[in-house]
């Protein structure tokens, strides 16, 4: 399992300085947090209770959980992990999954692309189709200048060969972009809908100066199903068209060691299974997941998704939290936290109340149990949390009501990917889990 001391390790240099102006901005962790001095600072023991709320944070120990778990469900199963970039957009945190053995970053547009240049990641998958003149100039510009800058794009159609091609030539591009013909499914998302489509783009891409066929992409999340329950076997269908697919192009390939790619947050199980026979037929073949969610995962939709949820898999623990504070308890029931829809994601479900701290009379903090409370709605910057008003059970006179006006409430979130996009930064604590955790420091994501 990995150490959380070797994650941190890893994170520390990417530590940022904040300043009032950010959202996640700690009176005394400016002062103590170095902005990549590449020196460790001083972690800083600071109550929850003190933080600015609403607070966005990671714990350490819950993300060295689910990093060491994944890369070794990774290894054993034999085949390579591209975790998708755009999940979290924190080089910090993609520098960490690269340090557990990542293969490759996986991102999803140009402007990500130059997050991952700049953070100094040398492989990068694009999983998209990637068109812009400019993009493609300063894409060219960029392999040209670094030799060890490696990046693999997706094509789906003779127009995006054609596009690319006289965009790069334009360009002046030296070294051929890798490509993988993109397989999609009728009423999905992008790719190829049929196999012999796929051929007709390969072979466009076999005639371009610009272009080298590199292997076969798909994305699976996207496969449109009848029902829920017939959504497993509408997946394993598709990766088996994904699979025939590369096996159709394997005299195509101009690399030795071609790409099958797949393998979102819920079904990467799946597709090491479909594509077991192109890993026989083909023993060089570089069978690469991108999964991106499983880094933080969440309280709700991937919880009840990931394989481990559904049929068997590596199990993942919630690392990222809102905590949020109670402001206003305007009539019996219910409470307003300053928490809303620029803090908390909502796309997949509405925030759940966990845990609750409170500030006693003499300064002191306590944990107290939290009553039945339900998330019922959001606006721009205030929730509205439904709750049992009456003490709840275990509260003694000391901790009072079951919620009361500045108790902070932990809320556990839903759909990694809509978490970090609306903040600048983000807080790392030791242990989330613990009594009183320790703040380590912070850092930025990308958006």
């Amino acid at each position: 399992m990995l150490d959380a001391s070797t994650v941190a390790a890893t994170l520390e240099p990417y530590f940022v300085r904040l300043d009032p102006t950010d959202k996640s901005w700690i009176a005394g962790l400016d002062t103590t947090v170095a902005a990549g001095a590449g020196t460790a600072p001083a972690a800083v023991a600071l109550p929850l209770a003190q933080l600015t709320t609403p607070a966005f944070t990671v714990g350490l120990a819950a993300l060295a959980h689910n990093l060491g778990t994944m890369q070794e469900w990774i290894d054993a199963h034999g085949v390579l992990f591209a975790p998708h970039g755009k999940t979290t957009m924190s080089p910090a945190l993609w520098a960490a999954q690269q340090g557990a053995g990542a293969w490759a970053i996986t991102v999803a547009n140009e402007a990500q692309l130059r997050v991952a240049r700049a953070a100094g990641v040398s492989r990068v998958v694009v999983a998209n189709q990637f068109l812009s003149p400019h993009g493609l100039a300063w894409l060219a510009a960029q392999l040209a200048e670094d030799d060890t800058f490696d990046v693999i794009c997706w094509v789906d159609s003779l127009a995006a060969v054609e596009q690319m091609t006289r965009h790069l030539l334009t360009a002046g591009i030296g070294r051929r972009v890798g490509v993988c013909v993109e397989l999609g499914a009728v009423g999905g998302r992008t790719g190829a809908r049929d196999r012999g489509t796929a051929v007709a783009v390969a072979e466009a891409v076999l005639g371009s100066p610009a272009l080298a066929l590199v292997g076969v992409s798909g994305y699976e999340g996207s496969v449109p199903a009848a029902t829920e329950q017939g959504r497993d076997d509408a997946v394993r269908i598709f990766l088996g068209e994904l699979a025939a697919t590369f096996l159709d192009l394997a005299d195509l390939f101009e690399t030795a060691e071609p790409v099958l790619t797949a393998g979102g947050s819920s079904f990467f199980d799946l597709v090491v299974d479909a594509f077991a026979p192109v890993r026989e037929s083909i023993p060089a073949a570089r069978i690469v997941l991108r999964s991106g969610s499983y880094i933080v995962h969440d309280d709700a939709l991937y919880r009840e998704s990931t394989p481990a949820a559904t049929r068997i898999g590596p199990d993942f623990i919630a690392a990222a939290h809102v905590y949020a504070r109670v402001v206003s308890i305007p009539e019996p029931g219910l409470a307003l936290l300053d928490a809303g829809k620029r803090d908390v994601p909502y796309d997949a479900g509405l925030p759940i109340p966990q845990r609750v701290l409170r500030t006693l009379p003499d300064g002191s903090q306590r944990w107290v149990e939290p009553p039945a409370a339900t998330i019922t709605g959001l606006n721009d910057q205030h929730a509205y949390l439904s709750f049992e008003d009456a003490p709840a059970a275990g509260n003694n006179n000391a901790a009072g009501p079951s919620l009361q006006v500045g108790d902070i409430v932990q809320l556990g979130l839903s759909h990694p990917c809509t978490m970090f996009d609306k903040w600048r930064s983000f807080v790392l604590l030791d242990d989330r889990d613990a009594d009183n955790p320790t703040v380590l420091g912070a850092l930025a994501t990308y958006f």
